[in-house]
């Protein structure tokens, strides 16, 4: 039984180059969201353990924690046996 290949096609944008295909201010401040801890920790969780790759694109953006949240996390990784 021959099975035939699937073929891709790749889209490369328009086909005018001069026009762009989405045009983002660059003196604007990223946009910010308050979510609470909770509501995002079982997502980032799954993402972390399947090694998803989209997670380490935001390796370098910072996060704003409670002051006893970060002292919680810093007592918990002083104390946590080495792995």
């Amino acid at each position: 039984m021959l099975m035939s290949h699937p073929y891709l096609r790749v889209y490369f944008g328009r086909d005018d180059e001069h026009s762009p295909v989405c045009s983002v201010p660059t003196d604007s401040p990223p946009k910010r969201v308050t979510v609470c801890l909770g509501d995002i920790l079982p997502t980032l969780l799954h993402a972390i353990r399947l090694r998803r790759a989209w997670v380490r694109d935001f390796d370098d953006d910072q996060v704003t924690i409670s002051s006893d949240l970060h002292e919680v996390l810093q007592a918990y990784e002083e104390l946590r046996p080495a792995a």
